[in-house]
């Protein structure tokens, strides 16, 4: 199935219009093993064309790379592309694999000029605090961001990874046009607290891993037979015991598959769009590719629609995944909840 354009939705009450499917980019510098630069760089054409406008980043994926890799793609499509980057997580030269959560006000005016000069631009269409970190007043950080705002450096504001009540306290501060999460059909604790509070607010929900960072398109069956630096190794349900029980929950998906002659990464998306319907507010999910054939493949379930019997075999797959979605919950939403 393909479809040849998205259709359109609002991020937030006041935020822009954006296709109803846009493209993580973090993959295309770092993460999921080697890429080819050439291939990415083709499907973030591909992207555009197909109606994708949404296109995330965050200075923290390949360092700053990523940030440096799409900024040409960002300026030649500037009226074009809706961007978001996203600010928090400090990495350490010395150490790839350690991490800081940033939310200090000092911190986030340094990060938005390292992010403005890797992509080249004059403003940010949508920043994002990657990551909480409760030792900072959520006040103090949000404050930071509408600064941005004020000075014209940021368009609108986003959070990630927060709990229902952290958006309604920031968006008391400084409208939130998005809130971004891991939500799929195998990641379901945002539903506890931020999607309602996202309803209630009028903000977007803009879903990361909804394709469970390629398990459930069926593309690996045991993260422990990707590339050595692949950092999905690292998922407890990705690997072992628990990617085996996993993999069965797929059974169901690959029925509904196999009777619209869909892939599973398009049931899988699908499942995502119509939460939209299920949770009355805009859900633009982010999934992530490096090649047109995928990019393709995802867009076209954005018209893909699941029956309400279908819905109901998938209903209850996230209650029996086994493992969490990070090997320390300390810096999800649900680690604070």
């Amino acid at each position: 199935m393909t479809h040849p354009l998205l259709p359109t939705a609002p991020l937030g009450t006041d935020g822009p219009l954006v296709g109803v499917q846009g493209l993580g980019c973090m993959g295309m510098s770092e993460f999921y093993g080697p890429t080819d630069s050439d291939e990415a760089l083709a499907t973030l054409d591909a992207a555009l064309a197909a109606g994708v406008t949404l296109f995330d980043t965050a200075d923290m994926y390949g360092a700053g790379r990523n940030e440096e890799f799409i900024g040409p793609f960002v300026r030649a499509n500037r009226d074009k592309v809706v961007l978001a980057t996203k600010f928090a997580i400090e990495r350490d030269p010395a150490d790839p694999t350690k991490r800081a959560i940033r939310n200090d006000p000092e911190y986030i005016r340094t990060a938005v000029e390292g992010s403005l000069r890797r992509l080249g631009v004059d403003v940010i269409d949508l920043y994002y605090m990657h990551r909480r970190n409760p030792d900072v007043p959520l006040a103090e950080s949000v404050g930071a961001m509408a600064e941005l705002v004020q000075a014209g450096k940021v368009r609108h504001l986003g959070l990630s990874e927060v709990t229902g009540a952290e958006l309604r306290e920031a968006h008391a501060v400084h409208p939130i046009a998005a809130v971004q999460s891991e939500w799929s059909v195998f990641a379901r604790d945002v539903e506890r607290s931020a999607v309602p509070a996202a309803a209630e607010l009028g903000v977007a929900f803009v879903p990361y891993s909804p394709l469970g960072r390629g398990f459930l398109t069926g593309a690996f069956q045991d993260a422990a037979t990707l590339a050595a630096d692949d950092f999905r190794r690292t998922h407890p349900r990705y690997t072992g015991e628990n990617a085996v029980a996993n993999g069965e929950l797929l059974t169901p998906m690959r029925k509904i598959a196999e009777a619209h002659e869909a892939t599973l990464a398009q049931v899988a998306l699908a499942w995502v769009h119509q939460r939209a319907e299920v949770h009355g507010l805009t859900v633009v999910p982010i999934p992530g590719t490096r090649k047109r054939s995928r990019l393709a493949e995802n867009t076209a379930a954005a018209t893909l629609r699941l029956s309400a019997e279908e819905l109901a075999l998938l209903e209850t797959l996230a209650g029996q995944v086994a493992g969490d979605r990070y090997a320390d919950m300390r810096n999800t939403s649900v680690g604070r909840e």
